[in-house]
């Protein structure tokens, strides 16, 4: 059986012939405070990481899903962004924009 006393940072146990103390400083006390604060934060932050990738791959697209099969929108036109290029590259403008 041990008896904790806080306030002066003594632990009394029975032992064999007498009581035996333990006792510690302050400054010992608060830095394995600190540590024990680091360490929980650290499960905390490892729980939600966990969590948060759980998320992040469900909302990932698909890579080998293929690009081309955009179709366009109602309303839009393709226009040649320069007809003398021999690429003949197109952009897409849509025509029911508002005159905003």
């Amino acid at each position: 059986m041990a008896i904790p006393n806080y306030t002066d940072l003594k632990l009394k146990m029975s032992g064999p012939s007498k009581v035996i103390t333990i006792g510690t400083s302050f400054q010992h006390v608060y830095e394995c405070e600190v540590k024990c604060c680091n360490h929980a934060a650290a499960i905390i932050a490892s729980r939600e990481l966990v969590t948060l990738r759980k998320e992040v791959t469900e909302e990932v697209p698909d890579p080998k899903k293929s690009t081309e099969s955009f179709e366009l929108a109602e309303g839009s036109k393709k226009v040649l962004i320069d007809p003398g290029s021999p690429k003949g590259k197109v952009v897409c403008i849509g025509t029911t924009l508002s005159p905003k």
